[in-house]
């Protein structure tokens, strides 16, 4: 039986060279503790008071496969393009951030973009998780 078979479907030796037009999409991960409130929400709901959380944000890259180098783009360009930001984010007030004083999941997706896609031409989505079941996908 596994005879007939091999005569049937012969083994092709795969190439590890991606062929031209093969598209792939990386995402690269970052982590940072910061605090903040919704200035805008109704009198009384609890995201108006001061609170935080362990957010995560994710970049996402999508295009094709560069053939001599076998990738996309660098995971080390993607955290260069974005290191300089997080470090604005990572352990503040994100309310006194510039353009973050209503810092929704949706502003600070959109934050995050505008300041990344520019140095970061393959960006093409932004997402940020305040919890790990509440995220907020942005595509600019």
């Amino acid at each position: 039986m596994i005879a007939q078979f091999e005569r049937n479907y012969p083994l092709r030796e795969a190439s590890s060279t991606p062929t031209s037009g093969a598209r792939v999409r990386l995402v690269r991960s970052f982590t940072f503790e910061a605090a903040h409130r919704l200035p805008n929400v109704p009198a009384g709901h609890r995201c108006a008071r001061l609170h935080g959380h362990s957010f995560r944000v994710d970049l996402a890259c999508e295009g094709e496969i560069d053939p001599r180098t076998g990738w996309l783009v660098d995971f080390a360009d993607i955290k260069a393009a974005f290191e300089p930001w997080l470090e604005k984010l990572d352990h503040y007030y994100l309310n006194e951030v510039p353009g973050l004083e209503n810092p929704t999941s949706e502003n600070l997706a959109r934050w995050v973009w505008d300041r990344v896609k520019p140095n970061l031409s393959c960006l093409s989505e932004v997402t940020v998780y305040e919890t790990c079941s509440a995220r907020c996908e942005y595509q600019g």
